[in-house]
């Protein structure tokens, strides 16, 4: 459990959204907003507003990173050759949290989060607790011996609501997962549609 445990879940209901794909997920039963006005929160979003929630969409899938850690992602992503949106999706699938989240070693991206933070990932052997860590291609990310018959590792090694994407290989017996390739947006399988495009329409008119 993360200290914001109930955070994606209201993330799904401001955005209308199961953005996870989680069947707990409150938007299976309401897709309207949160509050007592939620149901008749549907009005038109201007230009600047569809932006706006694009943004907040992609930055919150990540563990709804700070605007400044989001920001300078996104600054690093505008400096890169090629398609801007795609290379922010690049770098955020990089984070170590996103790898092992992608894996399934854990069942939520907040779990990956904590479970890097309290240093039971090695990264090409080597202990790493920070979810911010950047991988490279190659890099061989492993649950630790010691943390391998954690409940939650073995529950969300079951898990069957979603699938390991192809740029990442993992060896289920073992816990280990090499990070093959860095994505591109079709690669990477979001639950919902993610607009990077408009995240980088946000940046350049504001």
């Amino acid at each position: 459990m993360t200290k914001r445990t109930s955070a994606k879940y209201k993330l799904d209901r401001r955005m209308g959204e199961n953005i996870w794909g989680r069947p707990k997920s409150p938007v299976n039963k309401r897709e309207y907003g949160p509050g007592q006005h939620g149901q008749r929160r549907k009005n038109k979003l201007s230009d600047f507003g569809t932006q706006l929630r694009a943004k907040q969409k992609l930055k919150g899938y990540y563990g709804d990173l700070t605007e400044k850690q989001f920001r300078r992602i996104y600054a690093e992503a505008e400096r890169l050759k090629g398609d801007t949106g795609e290379m922010l999706v690049g770098l955020l699938e990089r984070r170590l949290d996103a790898v092992v989240y992608r894996a399934k070693f854990v069942p939520t991206i907040w779990a990956a989060r904590q479970f890097v933070n309290h240093g039971h990932v090695t990264v090409n052997g080597k202990r790493v607790n920070i979810a911010s860590y950047r991988v490279r291609e190659g890099d061989v990310v492993e649950v630790k011996q010691s943390s391998k018959q954690l409940a939650i590792v073995l529950e969300a090694v079951a898990l069957a609501e979603r699938d390991v994407p192809d740029y990442i290989e993992v060896d289920n017996s073992k816990l280990t997962a090499t990070f093959t390739r860095t994505p591109g947006l079709s690669d990477i399988p979001y639950a919902v549609v993610m607009e990077p495009n408009l995240v980088v329409e946000f940046y350049a008119q504001n």
